[in-house]
């Protein structure tokens, strides 16, 4: 299994540190993590994920990011679309997407609170969709297939 990880720099304090957490939660799964790419913000995401999920060695993509509630709505329109943007991108090249991505509406406090888990939570997921899907692949459709295997939740 390999992952590749998409980073925001914004809110570094709390993203590289979401960084490390993922890496560790990876290798205490068995994911590889030969890609990871640092952008400007959430909203820089898209274009490094549709460049990752061309890839053929890569099985998923992991998003880490913080978006902070400021004085105006910014933080809702940032999120918003990058968090639509990287949905469509997963459908688009049929590789999961986890969006690790906090906010909007969050205040720094509750970005650091949720720093240790939601990167966790992040991997697990990924990691859960990607062996599912390699699954799916290979049924043969032959009466019900139940693909559920939810080792790696929360």
């Amino acid at each position: 299994m390999q992952l590749a990880i998409v980073v925001s720099e914004f809110n570094s304090k709390i993203t590289f540190h979401m960084l490390e957490k993922a890496k560790s939660q990876a290798k205490r799964l068995g994911a590889k993590v030969p890609f990871v790419v640092y952008v400007p913000g959430a909203f820089d995401m898209p274009l490094a994920v549709e460049k990752l999920l061309k890839k053929k060695s890569v099985d998923a993509v992991v998003t880490l990011g913080a978006v902070i509630k400021g004085d105006t709505r910014h933080d809702d329109i940032v999120a918003e679309n990058a968090s639509r943007l990287i949905a469509d991108l997963s459908l688009k090249y049929s590789k999961p997407v986890a969006l690790g991505i906090t906010g909007p509406g969050m205040t720094a406090q509750q970005a650091r609170e949720r720093q240790d888990v939601v990167p966790m939570r992040a991997v697990n997921a990924a990691v859960n969709m990607a062996m599912r899907l390699a699954k799916l692949e290979k049924t043969a459709g032959r009466g019900t297939v139940v693909i559920n295997d939810s080792a790696y939740n929360n």
